[in-house]
């Protein structure tokens, strides 16, 4: 089984131990990457005196590469202007450039959000400290340099107890770190402190990472960056598997129902409120299609596809919601492609777009209310957004 696209290759964050910039920096460089590039980068920031100190440790008899960023010991309190304007004007590629701004942009967004401050004068205090910076810009040169498609990550593990910051005391996981975990799979643990930093879940965020098992690789090296701390019985480590994805099975098969009715006598106003209701009830797709019937007359064919255990209230609904007298009810075997949300970079801004994969082919696709809330906003036609999705 071979890579239908060669030029991809995909990374697995196992989080285990949770994640933060310094150990994603770690495992990074693990997998390969060079400290004299991270060093070339930081003087495009014009940090020359920026010094990594890398070191292989043991964690829980377990080693793993753990990173030290040195400088200057007085350091400003950068803000979100500041930083997004050192790393705009760096020579750097632009994926590079996109990358780091769009982890500082989540970081700001967050950080202005909770402390009701206005994003381009958000200080940044630790966040915005000489580590983090270099350790946000060294994670995208390094999954440039890598050659990192797409990732993927396993659940997030989250600590326990109180944690100190430039704010004071806060609870476990932080609020910024919170925050920048939605959509992303968590759970509790027993372990004191904190485990996912605001760093680390915006580096996750920023590489759109899928909270998913493994993906089917073709392995080929694995990296262990590791925490500052010790836990207590537990190897504070993140691991990261490289490799190229192997073709694709469908994502998804199973069985499903598909319930079915013919109307002839229902007023057409009752059926907006009678797909909402189906919708609410667990239905899957809902679709409607002009028929003749019996006598001549026109009607509708309504048909239903939901999962199994929606069924009893999916009938309730028919019954209740609808005229008809008699529901067909037949289990089927579906098949689905892969899909997920996406987003790409547009002149207009960043826009949610559809993916659709299957055996190896993919195929991007427009996201309806993202385009054209895009199209109302920049006072183009909708039309023109789908074509920017068609070149991406």
């Amino acid at each position: 089984m071979s890579n239908p696209n060669p030029s991809e290759r995909w990374a697995f964050f196992d989080c285990f131990s949770g994640i933060s910039g310094d150990m994603t920096l770690g495992a990074l460089i693990d997998l390969g990457l060079e400290v004299s590039d991270l060093e070339a980068v930081a003087n495009l920031l014009g940090l020359e005196e920026v010094r990594f100190e890398v070191q292989r440790v043991t964690k829980e008899h377990l080693s793993g590469v753990l990173v030290k960023i040195t400088g200057p010991h007085h350091q400003p309190h950068r803000t979100y202007r500041h930083i997004r304007d050192l790393i705009s004007a760096a020579n750097l590629s632009p994926r590079v450039k996109d990358l780091s701004l769009k982890m500082f942009g989540l970081l700001g967004k967050v950080e202005a959000r909770i402390h009701g401050q206005p994003l381009e004068e958000v200080h940044f205090h630790e966040l915005g400290a000489l580590d983090t910076l270099a350790d946000v810009v060294g994670v995208a040169f390094g999954v440039e340099k890598l050659g990192i498609t797409r990732v993927f990550c396993s659940p997030l593990p989250l600590g326990w107890g109180m944690i100190s910051a430039a704010h004071g005391r806060l609870p476990n996981p932080a609020p910024a770190a919170l925050e920048l975990l939605q959509g992303l799979s968590i759970y509790g643990t027993d372990l004191p402190g904190e485990l996912v930093t605001p760093t680390g879940a915006a580096i996750l965020q920023a590489l759109e990472a899928e909270s998913e098992p493994c993906p089917r690789l073709r392995l080929e090296k694995v990296g262990y960056g590791a925490g500052s701390r010790d836990l207590p019985g537990h190897p504070n480590l993140l691991r990261v598997y490289l490799g190229e994805p192997l073709i694709q099975a469908p994502a998804l098969k199973e069985r499903v129902l598909v319930l079915e009715t013919h109307i002839d006598d229902m007023n057409p106003e009752l059926y907006e409120p009678l797909m909402a209701a189906l919708f609410a009830a667990g239905a899957l797709d809902v679709a409607l299609a002009p028929i003749q019937m019996k006598k001549n007359r026109p009607g509708v064919r309504l048909t239903v596809i939901a999962h199994l255990a929606a069924r009893e209230g999916l009938l309730e609904r028919l019954f209740l919601d609808s005229t008809t007298l008699g529901v067909r009810v037949q289990e089927m075997e579906r098949i689905a492609a892969h899909r997920r949300l996406k987003t790409i970079n547009t002149p207009y801004g960043p826009l949610r777009v559809k993916v659709m994969e299957y055996g190896g082919h993919r195929r991007v696709m427009p996201e309806y209310e993202a385009c054209k809330e895009m199209a109302e906003k920049q006072g183009i036609p909708l039309i023109e957004v789908y074509r920017l999705v068609e070149k991406s």
